[in-house]
């Protein structure tokens, strides 16, 4: 008995910190939430969501210390929470109903049936303020404001019609805060499905109410087929004829050979290879017409790209020297936007976009090193930074936003702005996907139904079998060896997380296509500007590919089956994708740099015999 008055004291002293920190204001995640945990920082600024009208759940809870300087958690992604009836819903779907691949004119998307004008898909402004209020007032005005968004944008879209969007009222300001300080917006989306990230409603408020520019990164261009990054591109300057659209990629000749494939950047990042930062220099001269010297840019841009070809091993902490300040709260909440463009002769670069559509890839490839740590995590940024690239360029980071919009959750799903991890019900979202890539030669899958007979030409009679979404996972995870701890049956909910990771990763990749693009596919395939697009893949024409690969054949051939190369290759968590492999040698049996395999072949059967 008296072993146990220690355990009892130290029960009783922790119940006594809950309700301390609960009385203090806590507004922490319920119980139903994965992530339930104390939130703490009384004494700091709260978190602001509408949790008074509707059930937010609050994700990625980070650990921290009272005495840090900054709280990880004050920007974290806050989503509405779904009813448990539709979740069960979904996953009873995702058992039931049969795949079925959908047509070409489906994967096709039109930016009116994402944000259509008459829904009030906006965002919240700043309501205007003076610097007679005082802090505390200020805070209130904009909590207010926000509530009646809220109210406005639930009035006018039925229960259950809307994404997943941002409720976490902080990270608006910092949104804020990013557009008054900078003299162009740099507006990142992912090039496979832009659309989504893409919202008119934001666009014009820059280019109307704020009188500034914008230039739209079509960013991972490595991921997506040539003709398509020339359709997309195109389309956006149909829908928008001053925009300024620059193509961009991280990781240009840089594809997946096969699905399993370990990470592009599993070797040391390059991050002085990318391309794009020279159109994005060429778009900022054409938008600031000598008002602003950026000769300087130009001349680092030059430095990178020689020092990159003299010594490509060269570390990150190499190059120019990058100043970096983090913003405190004071500094931003109280100043007001500037009327002036270009002030001290600086060139003000604001970078926002939605969760995980490579706003820090961008920075770090601008700066020519690795300055902000890179996840597939979405809200992996977690508060508002600016990077002076040159005495006349600055950098402003913008943690991700997602704005209110009518696109299908599934989709927002794979398109990363919803972590994996923390999904209640990831099956319908792999039924999504599957039904829109030839998952089977894909994958190699084996039906469930034939498991147990085990017949040596099980993916041909797989394919004569009706497959759901729930066998997909079931398949895959027997192929992977994925199995419960206690009852060794398969584990189908880390199947599907697998199955999403590989999406969001581009190993299965998932394009969207703009209206149109069936009908036009042999314009788009012989337009006049696919060698550029190429080019600044890093991709070999068809010719030298096809050398590339007759070389490969003839060369040494590893007998290592491919499930053993890439054992766990897509097992790897929500952690820093980028920031694994730095600082290590090149291993001497890894292809030179200037070796690529086009990544789409993935998608052919051949390529997975």
């Amino acid at each position: 008995m008296p072993r146990k008055k220690p355990f009892s004291n130290k029960q009783k002293k922790k119940q006594l910190q809950v309700k301390r920190e609960k009385k203090r204001g806590d507004a922490g995640s319920g119980p139903s939430s994965r992530n339930a945990s104390v939130e703490r920082g009384g004494d700091r600024q709260s978190d602001t969501s509408d949790s008074e009208t509707t059930d937010v759940r609050k994700i990625n809870q980070q650990p921290f210390s009272r005495e840090g300087r900054y709280d990880p958690n004050r920007f974290r992604l806050h989503f509405e929470k779904e009813s448990k009836e539709e979740v069960e819903k979904r996953k009873k779907l995702a058992r039931e109903k049969v795949l079925q691949p959908v047509s070409d004119k489906e994967l096709e998307v039109e930016i009116n049936d994402i944000y259509p004008s008459e829904k009030g898909l906006g965002f919240p402004r700043r309501p205007p303020w003076n610097y007679e209020m005082t802090r505390e007032s200020l805070l209130k005005k904009e909590e207010k404001s926000y509530r009646e968004y809220l109210d406005d944008l639930h009035s006018r879209n039925p229960p259950g019609s809307l994404s997943h969007f941002e409720h976490n009222l902080e990270t608006w300001r910092q949104l804020w805060r990013v557009l008054e300080m900078s003299d162009v917006i740099l507006l990142i989306v992912d090039i496979r499905h832009p659309v989504l990230q893409f919202p008119p409603a934001l666009y014009h408020y820059i280019t109307g109410d704020l009188q500034k520019q914008v230039i739209l990164v079509l960013n991972k261009a490595d991921l997506c087929p040539p003709p398509l990054v020339i359709a997309w591109k195109h389309y956006m300057t149909s829908q928008f004829p001053h925009l300024q659209i620059v193509c961009f990629t991280s990781h240009p000749g840089q594809p997946y050979s096969t699905v399993l494939q370990k990470k592009r950047m599993r070797r040391k990042a390059d991050w002085g290879k990318a391309g794009g930062p020279i159109d994005i220099l060429k778009a900022c001269q054409e938008i600031t017409t000598g008002r602003v010297d950026l000769t300087s840019w130009e001349q680092k841009i030059q430095r990178d790209a020689v020092a990159e070809r003299l010594d490509g091993e060269r570390g990150d902490e190499g190059g120019d020297s990058v100043l970096m300040e983090h913003q405190s709260d004071s500094a931003m909440e109280m100043s007001s936007p500037s009327q002036e463009l270009y002030k001290d002769g600086v060139l003000t670069l604001g970078c926002i976009g939605f969760p995980n559509v490579g706003k820090s890839s961008v920075i770090n490839s601008l700066v020519g090193r690795k300055v902000v740590s890179v996840s597939r995590t979405p809200g992996h940024t977690k508060y508002f930074q600016t990077y002076y690239l040159t005495p006349t360029v600055k950098l402003c980071d913008c943690p991700g936003l997602v704005f209110p919009s009518l696109v299908n959750k599934q989709l927002q799903i794979l398109a990363g702005i919803y972590p994996v991890s923390q999904l209640q019900e990831p099956y319908s979202s792999v039924g999504y996907l599957c039904e829109r890539t030839p998952f089977l030669s894909v994958l190699k899958l084996k039906h469930p139904s034939l498991q147990e007979n085990e017949p040596q030409h099980g993916n041909q009679r797989s394919e004569e079998c009706t497959w759901t979404a729930w066998d997909v996972c079931e398949a895959w995870a027997e192929r992977r060896g994925y199995k419960t701890a206690k009852a060794a049956r398969n584990d189908v909910y880390r199947a599907a997380n697998s199955l999403l990771r590989l999406a969001i990763d581009g190993r299965l990749c998932l394009c969207l296509r703009p209206p149109g693009y069936s009908c036009l596919r042999e314009h788009w395939e012989n337009h006049a500007d696919l060698p550029e697009i190429m080019a600044l893949q890093g991709r070999m024409t068809e010719e030298e590919e096809t050398g590339e690969r007759d070389d490969e054949d003839d060369g040494e051939s590893s007998t290592e089956p491919e499930e053993e190369r890439d054992r766990d290759a897509d097992d790897d968590e929500d952690g820093d994708d980028e920031d694994e492999g730095f600082g290590h040698p090149r291993r001497k049996e890894e292809k030179p740099s200037g070796f690529t395999v086009n990544m789409y072949n993935v998608l052919r059967e051949n390529e997975c015999e």
